[in-house]
């Protein structure tokens, strides 16, 4: 699956549990909807990153990516600790300028 560079790099850094949020794969004024929640900008993101991690100690292994609307959605496998893992959950990237500048994560 070829997915653009920066998604690509979402995922990459997200096979390492202890790795480095991969914040320079986002705009600066990114946002990231996850659990209910928004988080705005690479310092927020890289603490909602890191949080998750620590809490779910969570991978996503991407299984399919399709372009909708002006977006690109990737259905991914999320393995870690919390109940009924492993799960398909549906990332939806906003890109502009090779930067992601919206995720929004569900089911």
């Amino acid at each position: 699956m070829n997915l653009p560079l920066s998604i690509g790099a979402y995922f990459e850094a997200d096979k390492n549990l202890d790795g480095t949020a991969p914040v320079s794969a986002f705009a600066a004024n990114a946002t990231v909807t996850d659990e209910g929640q928004t988080h705005v900008g690479q310092a927020a993101i890289a603490d909602w990153w890191h949080a998750a991690k620590r809490k779910y100690r969570h991978t996503a292994e991407p299984l399919d990516m399709r372009e909708s609307n002006g977006t690109i959605e990737v259905r991914a496998m999320v393995t870690g600790d919390f109940p009924g893992s492993p799960a398909p959950l549906t990332f939806v990237f906003g890109l502009a300028d090779d930067h992601i500048v919206s995720l929004k994560i569900g089911a």
